[in-house]
């Protein structure tokens, strides 16, 4: 009998144990989803990887505004000119036409300074500034830089919303970005993309490129728009779009406001922009080209041209020399060297290494200011 109770209460025991190991783990073969849910939870703060961009979009865009330009045109018959119809009809049939164009731009500041592309007001006689608030107001130009595309505007109303300037510098490709203006004149739009890729140039649209490429849809009447990223800050100025129909294909340029910033206080501050010049045509020295001139490697820029009596000519830098450095900056293209030498201030000296007969000199050039109708440096 005692063998029996024993036996018994060992049976009871394992059965316990057994009971207790399956209700352990039964859960998670039952639900094996959420132990993977938990694993590939992203450990970031729900803030920034938001689900909605509006907080984003509701502090930039009171800042973006809607601008309608006019000018004058005047379409003469040949008739028009002869001195006897003129004699007895006067100028009754010279009447001017107008031609009127919309784009936007975004309020720099709160004194109603706007940022807007050159292309957008140039040659307008008359600006119309329509603000998202319902008020509008006549703008006057305070200066534009064609080599960059940008021109300031200002109106006189109270309690302007200004926009919040980012650090266009910490942009990635990949960073989200949001795009708004008026395009189409079909009122403020926002669109959403990425930043597609940094520092474009070499496209030909202006002097001076350093573009935010991006695919956030920008069609015509987004130019001058803002550019702003997911905190609704101002990383860009939308200037420009590739495209062969007229729409949005993807591919969207953008001034990066560490640029526009610096256009817009020389503009401010002096009514245009000071740039320095030497008087010199650079050209990209490509492998083939080093070749011709027995260049070891394809380094730096070839002095194409230089102008007569121009700083550079005064300093002795001759047509095909290799341009080097630029105050021991290296200079790998002719855009590199475009800009560093307009970011020096004239009156000033540089220290220029060239490379002439397979030797390498150097030239003091005193620098000169960059005239507005010169097309290239």
């Amino acid at each position: 009998m005692r063998k029996i109770w024993l036996l018994f209460a060992q049976a009871v025991t394992i059965s316990l144990a057994v009971l207790f190991v399956l209700n352990l783990f039964r859960p998670a073969a039952r639900n094996p989803v959420v132990a993977v849910q938990e694993m590939v939870a992203p450990a970031v703060p729900a803030a920034n990887n938001p689900s909605s961009y509006s907080a984003a979009v509701q502090r930039a865009m009171p800042a973006v505004v809607n601008i309608y330009t006019s000018k004058e045109l005047r379409s003469r018959h040949p008739l028009l000119n002869d001195p006897v119809f003129r004699r007895y009809f006067g100028d009754q049939f010279d009447l001017p036409q107008r031609t009127s164009s919309l784009g936007s731009g975004v309020i720099a500041s709160p004194q109603g300074y706007i940022l807007t592309n050159h292309h957008v007001v140039e040659s307008a006689d008359e600006i119309e500034i329509a603000l998202g608030d319902g008020r509008s107001a006549a703008a006057k130009l305070v200066g534009s830089d064609p080599d960059t595309d940008l021109a300031v505007l200002k109106i006189d109303l109270p309690n302007v919303p200004a926009v919040a300037f980012g650090q266009s510098e910490q942009l990635q490709v990949g960073d989200v970005v949001l795009a708004i203006g008026n395009p189409f004149g079909v009122g403020q739009t926002v669109t959403m993309g990425i930043v597609s890729a940094l520092g474009r140039s070499h496209l030909g649209i202006n002097t001076f490129e350093d573009f935010i490429q991006t695919d956030a849809a920008i069609n015509p009447g987004n130019s001058g728009g803002a550019l702003v990223d997911v905190h609704g800050s101002l990383i860009g100025i939308n200037s420009a779009i590739y495209s062969r129909s007229g729409g949005s294909l993807g591919i969207g340029f953008a001034i990066p406001t560490s640029i526009a910033r610096q256009v817009m206080e020389q503009i401010i501050r002096h009514g245009s922009v000071i740039r320095g010049w030497i008087g010199v045509e650079g050209q990209d020295l490509t492998p083939d080209l080093a070749a011709s001139f027995q260049l070891k490697e394809a380094k730096g820029v070839l002095i194409a041209g230089v102008l007569r009596g121009g700083p550079a000519d005064r300093a002795g830098i001759r047509p095909g020399d290799v341009l080097l450095e630029i105050d021991g900056q290296s200079v790998p293209d002719s855009g590199a060297m475009l800009n560093r030498i307009a970011s020096l201030q004239p009156g000033q000296s540089a220290r220029f290494k060239i490379l002439r007969n397979q030797r390498e000199t150097s030239a003091e050039v005193e620098i000169g200011r960059r005239p507005k109708t010169q097309p290239t440096d």
